[in-house]
């Protein structure tokens, strides 16, 4: 089968696209036929090394899938062959990646594409929704009436925690540039602050007299002291990205109005809490509530260019990788 896949760990030039020997599923697993596959800013840290988890080479890259499954093994019930199916948490802790005809998923990590959503936007969305779901409702804790600013709101994760975020009945700030504000906007937000204003801290204050009760920054910047001073009591940050930043935690404030800083990682998150994002993803899918803002499509061969564009910061929206015609 043809993959794209690396033989030891490095730049993007070690991204390599051949034949490899088709995988094997066990009794658990669903054997996919995959059509496309999404390029992860996390993809990059696991090829290049800067996140270190299990894995044998020749290791083939990748996280998310839009696919077909071939096969279902007797420990995966609920899947038959011709079934459509995406999964959003391979490449990692000694999974096989999704850059390949032919993949195995674990049947508890596969979840069914619902009816008319095209795949390339929900391969698109596979990653940045999930992570969006997890930093609002299993580390966030959101609920309706609450107040949640989202820095990065027009940012593949920053839009889709809009979208839900305001779905669930929370009033929502966005932080993003004053040129998608109307976008921000369209997705459910309440108020849009322009980041580059230099008074965008007292604006947010005056979008929320009472201080902020959740607290997300999709763009990694994790300015701890202004999250401190814009949260509610019982206020959250959530921390989800910025992996070299180390930002200043001032305590007094933490620990007098019982705030809290929580991080997490999507790659770290167990399999039932994937499943119950995916849930939720998929309805807001089926609803069209939920799209990518843009998508660039580029073939298999072009995974190497793919990822050196990520890390170049000259991509917009999201990157995908068509691996087959859904049509053979």
């Amino acid at each position: 089968m043809l993959a794209a896949y690396i033989e030891e760990l490095g730049s993007p030039d070690l991204i390599q696209v051949g034949e490899l020997p088709p995988p094997q599923p066990g009794p658990g697993d669903v054997l996919v036929d995959v059509e496309v596959t999404a390029v992860n800013h996390v993809d990059t840290f696991v090829r290049s090394g800067a996140w270190r988890t299990p894995m044998s080479f020749p290791f083939v890259i990748g996280r998310d899938l839009v696919g077909t499954v071939v096969a279902a093994g007797p420990g995966a019930p609920g899947f038959r062959a011709g079934d459509r199916v995406w999964c959003s948490s391979l490449g990692h802790a000694g999974r096989q990646g999704a850059a390949a005809e032919r993949v195995v998923v674990p049947a508890d990590r596969l979840y069914r594409l619902p009816d008319g959503v095209d795949p390339v936007d929900a391969v698109a969305l596979s990653h940045p929704a999930s992570t969006a779901y997890l930093a609002l409702f299993t580390h966030g804790r959101v609920r309706a009436g609450e107040t949640v600013l989202i820095l990065g709101a027009a940012g593949n994760v920053g839009s889709a925690a809009v979208v839900m975020a305001a779905q669930a009945g929370a009033r929502v700030v966005a932080v993003a540039s004053a040129r998608d504000a109307d976008y921000c906007r369209s997705l459910g937000a309440r108020n849009v602050i322009d980041y580059r204003d230099p008074e965008a801290s007292w604006w947010i204050g005056e979008a929320a007299p009472g201080g902020v009760d959740l607290y997300i920054d999709t763009s990694g910047r994790n300015d701890l002291e202004t999250a401190m001073n814009l949260l509610a009591p019982r206020g959250r940050v959530v921390i989800l990205a910025g992996l070299k930043t180390r930002p200043v935690l001032p305590a007094g404030p933490l620990y007098l109005q019982d705030r809290s800083v929580h991080g997490f990682a999507i790659s770290h998150a167990r399999a039932d809490e994937l499943a119950e994002a995916a849930t939720h993803i998929g309805r807001l899918m089926a609803d069209g509530l939920l799209r990518p803002r843009a998508t660039e499509v580029l073939p298999l061969s072009k995974a190497a260019k793919a990822h050196r564009m990520l890390e170049e910061s000259k991509v917009h929206g999201k990157l995908v990788l068509r691996v087959a015609d859904p049509a053979r």
